[in-house]
């Protein structure tokens, strides 16, 4: 069935800091190859156009209001009012069929398109903002994941990228089981053209943002112990984030300015050289939805190690794709890393048998199709209300409910609302 879809993500390549952006650029393209109409209401950037064509997906860009905000989250408000202008400027009522949103930072302005609409809304979560804290710390990490629950409980159906996220979902926010869908991201077929090359000497890789539940700091801890077996050995950390700086003065204070090196972000072809050159990469994350960058490594052949922790635990086989590795343990990172360096016939095997997963497991196509069927669900509702039973988060205490609420939704509750 042909349907006409409206994306909303905060990024969309080449303007994007992580992999949702680029999760939803190829989920958008493999939709469209499906005989979907796409279009994807996104953020402006530098030299963006305001409406583009992205292999078949029409990309509408909305411009941020220039107000100097004080924190992220206000500048996301400020955000989802210019999405919802956008929205009255670009789009008649009745052009699509069905919303699909992503993350929190959308959701306010999901929500409104949905009732103003009368249309079903999908939402995906790609990671909890309990899951990446370890808890709610502040108030601003409570308000992320109140909008998180709100977005949940407004949605007709939800996605997560994994068992482990969708177990997330289902506890964190009291989402009914039979609502959430799992469906993994996916692998474009152009990092399986990467052929091997591996450097002279040992290179291990990182990919990655640079925060504290991805681990990069971990495996800096883990080469002094690499070094020492391995003199020769060198690490290169791709990618960008809040811990950069911190991490420049760890590689210094131990010793390591001649082995690590801070490469920053790197464009798709960069970074298929630097995995095709690699010796192992490691992923050591102590929280991960799914773990895309992982993917991607197993895609282009090189050996993995990873941490034994969330999505990366269902990609990876332990001794079949890739090895496991205890998180927040440099002891154990270093001890794998140095197992695969020294063994070049394991490396083969794990290199081997992880492109195949990769290949045959997480196609754009086969995601495409599985998301397509949630669409499905919720479009053959069309003239009636889903149906949903959403429950309270643990943490909106009872007797301060309907305070809570009022913050993120006004004083009208959702269809399926508990009161």
């Amino acid at each position: 069935m042909s349907l006409n879809v409206l994306m909303l993500s905060w990024e969309y390549p080449p303007d994007h800091v992580g992999g949702l952006g680029r999760h939803v650029m190829h989920l958008s393209r493999a939709l469209v190859e499906r005989g979907s109409s796409v279009t994807v209401l996104t953020r402006t950037g530098p030299g963006k156009p305001d409406v583009w064509r992205d292999q078949g997906v029409t990309v509408v860009s909305a411009a941020p209001y220039s107000l100097s905000p004080p924190d992220f989250v206000t500048w996301a408000a400020e955000f989802n009012v210019s999405l919802l202008e956008e929205s009255i400027r670009s789009f008649e009522p009745g052009r699509f069929d069905v919303i699909h949103a992503h993350d929190w930072i959308v959701a306010p302005a999901a929500r409104a398109l949905k009732h103003a609409w009368g249309l079903p809304l999908v939402a995906t979560i790609h990671a909890t903002e309990c899951g990446r804290q370890r808890g709610l710390h502040t108030p601003m990490q409570r308000h992320i994941s109140e909008l998180e629950w709100w977005l949940c409980y407004e949605a007709w159906r939800v996605i997560g990228c994994s068992r482990y996220m969708k177990d997330e979902i289902c506890g964190t926010f009291s989402v009914p089981d039979d609502k959430v869908r799992v469906i993994p991201n996916g692998i474009d077929e152009g990092w399986f053209s990467v052929q091997r090359n591996p450097s002279p000497d040992p290179l291990v890789i990182y990919v990655g943002r640079l925060v504290p539940e991805k681990g990069s700091h971990i495996l800096v801890d883990a080469m002094s112990d690499v070094v020492m077996r391995f003199p020769t050995a060198k690490l290169v950390i791709a990618g960008g984030g809040p811990m950069e700086e911190e991490l420049r003065r760890r590689v210094w204070d131990s010793g390591l300015r001649r082995v690590v090196e801070l490469a920053g972000h790197l464009d798709d072809k960069r970074l298929k050289e630097l995995y095709s050159r690699a010796w192992v990469a490691c992923f050591p994350s102590s929280y991960e939805p799914f773990g895309i960058v992982a993917l991607e490594a197993m895609a282009t052949g090189a050996p993995c190690v990873v941490g034994d922790a969330g999505g990366l635990s269902e990609i990876v086989d332990h001794m079949s794709t890739g090895l496991k590795v205890r998180p927040n343990d440099p002891v154990s990172l270093a001890g794998a890393v140095c197992r695969l360096l020294e063994d070049g016939g394991l490396r083969d095997r794990l290199s081997s048998a992880a492109r195949l997963v990769a290949r045959t497991k997480y196609s754009w196509d086969d995601i495409a199709a599985r998301t397509l069927e949630v669409y499905d669900e919720v479009t053959e509702r069309e003239g009636r209300r889903a149906k949903r039973a959403t429950l309270v988060p643990s943490y909106l205490k009872e007797d301060n409910l309907e305070v809570e609420l009022s913050k993120v939704a006004g004083s009208e509750a959702g269809d399926g609302s508990t009161r």
